[in-house]
């Protein structure tokens, strides 16, 4: 029996594969392909870590394809001969790998860039959507917010937002009601509850719409874009404070635009007697994914091509790696070696005859370990 077979070898491929699934950090299922050739080879080829990449976020499901871009001039190439497959597959590892690290990352901030329309204003353009992009109730000593029109308890009104990427990884949604202290008994204008969407530009209506972007002085049309998730319905409290709906698992917004629906009302204006709703803040919290991937919309509806830029997912992981080391062993990834000697070797043992196993140390894609 040849005691230098390793597990893989030993197990065959459903079932290592079934082994290195389990592995619910992409970290660490890097670190297992660095192992030795013969890991490295069976991760990529079987491409793993995009598997993983779309078990912890559905969404990534609607990337069709990757293209490493090294520069802005050279994308990587493409063939059919099986030199260039294998180049595509290591192409697409990084690229998920780094895709997934980055969606993991701490780093969170507001990723709304601008608000596109609302589905009515009042008194536009003072009370446009507009005005909710800014934290501040008061901007030059005046009331900052958007309003509705009037209308009955029942009716629904609808903000569209744009991020600052088009893959932007969304955690949880806030939104501030308007307390108006000018109007007699200083009423809060909030809805009953809310719900979000995410998505993208319809292309067919895009194209043929006449302004260069949506201004919330025009009529709101579902058609103009193409939702990929919806969030469970939130209520929302009548009260005066930046209220946050955190959604139950992180989303990956493909497209870059986000819908806000503002269920019900709670409120009238005594001035005539209708319902309204007023917002002063929305904010999406989460982390952008540009500069070192966008996307491109594909002929085939709701696909997409991934642009993975390395040099520039290099820096934005570099803090994170710079912050990781400072607070751990300098040896984690011998450790990790380490234990998956270990691993192996129990493995082996349970075969007779089963031997020692050289590993491969001298792995090349250092530079996407923690």
């Amino acid at each position: 029996m040849d005691c230098s077979r390793d597990f893989i070898e030993w197990l065959g491929q459903d079932l290592s594969m079934k082994i290195l699934m389990c592995l619910n950090d992409i970290s660490d299922l890097v670190r297992a392909s660095a192992v030795s050739s013969s890991w490295r080879k069976f991760v990529i080829t079987k491409g793993l870590c995009k598997q993983l990449c779309v078990r912890m976020f559905p969404e990534a499901s609607h990337l069709a394809n990757v293209v490493e871009i090294k520069n802005t001039f050279e994308p990587m190439a493409t063939g059919t001969d099986i030199s260039s497959q294998l180049t595509c597959l290591e192409s697409e590892h990084r690229a998920y790998a780094s895709l997934s690290r980055g969606l993991t990352a701490f780093t969170r901030k507001n990723c709304i860039s601008d608000a596109l329309f609302a589905s009515s204003t009042d008194n536009y353009p003072v009370e446009s959507i507009k005005n909710t992009l800014e934290p501040s109730e008061t901007v030059d000593n005046w009331a900052s917010y958007w309003s509705s029109k009037g209308s009955n308890s029942a009716a629904p009104e609808t903000l569209i937002y744009k991020l600052v990427a088009q893959l932007c990884l969304v955690t949880e949604v806030h939104i501030h009601p308007f307390q108006a202290y000018f109007q007699f008994g200083f009423p809060i204008y909030s809805a009953k509850a809310v719900r979000f969407q995410m998505g993208y530009p319809n292309p067919l209506t895009v194209e043929n719409d006449d302004r260069e972007d949506f201004m919330d002085v025009k009529e709101f049309s579902e058609d103009k874009f193409v939702w990929t998730y919806t969030s469970p319905e939130f209520p929302m409290a009548q009260e005066n404070h930046l209220q946050k709906f955190k959604l139950p698992e992180p989303v990956l917004c493909i497209g870059g635009i986000l819908k806000v629906e503002l269920l019900g009302r709670v409120q009238t204006q005594e001035s005539d007697g209708l319902y309204y709703i007023c917002i002063t803040n929305v904010q999406a919290v989460g982390r952008p994914l540009s500069p070192a991937f966008d996307v491109e919309m594909l002929d085939e509806p709701g696909k997409y091509k991934l642009n993975y830029y390395p040099k520039s997912a290099d820096r934005l992981l570099s803090a994170k790696s710079l912050e990781s080391e400072s607070s751990s062993s300098p040896c984690r990834f011998h450790r990790f070696s380490a234990s998956i000697r270990t691993w192996e070797q129990m493995i082996l043992n349970t075969f007779r005859g089963a031997g020692p196993v050289m590993i491969d140390d001298d792995y090349p894609d250092y530079e996407y370990l923690d």
